[in-house]
């Protein structure tokens, strides 16, 4: 029996993995899910929330819990994996089991541009030279994972939603 592949999207936060696993999975004809959305329903309440109630390795735990499930589901989708669920090696090791992950690489400076004073993120709270400074960090903290479990890498640097839809759906396309 083949193991399904699900589509895994991992990447900095505004680097597009909902808006365009949206629209893959729609082109695809294969379901579409949120890891941080299906937390928030699962839980009741916001991802922030959760930060600020349990902390980060509270919502970590929840996250690793929720991304095992979504990824044990049999039928194909397109995954949006939480930015940080690459610092965690069983969610690495899960993604890669389950699925063909695909990191959306964008600069430091596109994720600030695109995320802009955004409320709501967690662990962007400040000015916006705190905010500019966090992300770095942030993309430096986190590259070497984004590296490990990614089997592709998509530049969205410059790139519409359609064209990054267009690179996916040609990667998936010529899956054996």
């Amino acid at each position: 029996m083949t193991t399904v592949r699900h589509l895994v999207l991992v990447g900095m936060m505004g680097t597009g993995k909902t808006t365009v696993g949206h629209e893959v999975a729609a082109r695809m004809d294969w379901s579409f899910v949120d890891v941080d959305a299906e937390i928030e329903a699962r839980q009741g309440r916001t991802i922030p929330d959760i930060f600020r109630d349990d902390g980060e390795p509270a919502f970590r735990m929840i996250e690793r819990s929720v991304l095992a499930d979504v990824l044990a589901t049999p039928e194909r989708s397109v995954i949006a994996a939480g930015g940080g669920a690459v610092l965690d090696s069983a969610n690495r090791d899960a993604m890669r089991a389950r699925g063909t992950v695909v990191w959306l690489r964008a600069q430091a400076d596109e994720i600030q541009r695109r995320v802009g004073a955004v409320s709501g993120r967690p662990l962007l709270d400040g000015s916006p030279a705190a905010t500019a400074r966090r992300i770095e960090e942030l993309v430096s903290s986190r590259e070497a994972a984004y590296h490990r479990v990614a089997h592709d890498v998509v530049n969205v640097d410059h790139l519409t939603v359609d064209e990054v839809a267009d690179k996916l759906c040609s990667f998936l396309r010529a899956e054996p």
